[in-house]
């Protein structure tokens, strides 16, 4: 195997698109020869210019080139030697300096071209700014664009001049820009991303403070490439009058006409957060369900909707492991560590009382915190300033928690 290139890589991802399609059409025998014949020239294209394989998974590539314009000549060449074939695929170049290990590349660019390359069509080459920037060439602007689990969008570009439909980015959305990753969860995120593909209407349900709303969006992210229309988070906290709630969905999706009439036909994702004190309005979800075929809920609440079709997923506090990895990445000062674990499982794995308790590491040494305790409601404050009033402090979600009974 050549050295892999190291210092400032350009990083080339491909799939293939619609492979279970085409194996269906073709055949095992066909599609296995088909799929042959489509490494052979991936790699002829790749060599030429350059490029390393780094790893193929499946009849994915990841290549990498010392140079930004190697990769983009790669990546021309092979879609335009694939044109006339039944196999197309799609392409993602990002230009970076990750770190080389003995394993490999490790490093933010690694994910990034990965994620780019997941945006595209097939017979689409999706580039980001820093290989146009790198290669010093003209490619055709796509915009800005929203890539899973980055917070920053990236201006994106195509070299070629074919037509292909809009990218598949977070853009089709409205979700918020996650600051900081999810801790935790896979468990959770695996459960609910099977019983979203399986259900129309999931509900988390869970405890004040637990987490949901911030697992609801992780899961809403993940599955936006599910759904062409978009997916739409309706944050419902702020809202008293359940008889609002139908225009509010309304609202947030700009609909013209009545909501019904304008999600007929659609195949998008509504996320319908802090839906709790909002019961009397299960109607309306109702509705959604029995009028439209392609529509899904994914809807956060204190209590299930209790509605015909409905999928609850309880949402359960961290496990300690998981919240000290919280504590610690919220935290100002992070020692005694023996404190920060006794603090986590006081608190019960609670991820808002983790949050709020890490936030009072700007003044109290986790000892200190620790031996405070006790008055958990008026130690636990000090929330971010943009989050809802009810997350700003302990006893702001307890007094949630007691106005709804």
């Amino acid at each position: 195997m050549a050295e892999l290139p190291s210092g400032t890589v350009t990083f080339l991802f491909t799939d293939i698109d619609g492979s279970t399609r085409l194996l269906h059409e073709l055949g095992a025998e066909r599609y296995a020869e088909a799929l042959a014949e489509h490494r052979r020239v991936l790699r002829k294209a790749f060599a030429h210019h350059g490029g390393v394989e780094v790893d193929t998974q499946g009849d994915a590539f990841f290549v990498a080139f010392p140079t930004a314009s190697g990769a983009l000549a790669a990546a021309t060449d092979a879609s335009a030697a694939l044109v006339s074939g039944p196999i197309h695929v799609r392409i993602g170049v990002h230009t970076g300096e990750p770190l080389l290990t003995d394993e490999g590349y490790v490093g933010h660019d690694v994910h990034k071209a990965a994620r780019i390359a997941a945006t595209g069509h097939g017979g689409q080459v999706v580039v980001s700014d820093a290989t146009r920037l790198a290669a010093g060439v003209d490619l055709r602007p796509l915009g800005a664009h929203r890539l899973k689990d980055f917070a920053t969008p990236e201006q994106l570009w195509q070299a070629g001049d074919g037509r292909f439909p809009p990218l598949k980015s977070l853009n089709q959305t409205n979700l918020p820009v996650q600051p900081s990753p999810l801790v935790g969860r896979k468990r959770e995120l695996e459960q609910g991303g099977r019983l979203l593909r399986e259900h129309r209407l999931v509900t988390l349900v869970g405890a004040g403070g637990s987490g949901k709303t911030r697992l609801s969006l992780q899961l809403a992210s993940e599955a936006v490439e599910a759904y062409p229309q978009g997916v739409w988070w309706v944050p419902l906290q702020g809202l008293r009058d359940p008889e609002l709630v139908e225009s509010t969905v309304a609202s947030v999706l700009g609909a013209k006409a009545e909501l019904i009439d304008h999600l007929a036909g659609k195949r998008l994702l509504l996320l319908l957060d802090n839906f709790e004190h909002l019961i009397g309005a299960a109607h309306v979800v109702a509705a959604i369900l029995a009028r439209t075929e392609h529509v899904h809920l994914l809807v956060t609440s204190r209590e299930p909707l209790r509605i015909a079709g409905e999928s609850v997923q309880t949402v359960e506090p961290l496990p300690n492991d998981d919240a000290v990895t919280l504590f610690l990445a919220r935290a100002a000062q992070v020692e005694p560590l023996a404190a920060v674990e006794e603090i986590c499982r006081r608190l019960d794995g609670l991820p808002l009382a983790i949050e709020l308790a890490a936030a009072r590491t700007a003044l109290l040494a986790p000892d200190q915190l620790l031996a405070r305790l006790d008055q958990r409601l008026s130690v636990l404050t000090g929330g971010r300033r943009d989050a809802p009033d009810r997350q700003r402090t302990l006893r702001a979600t307890i007094e949630w928690s007691h106005d709804l009974l």
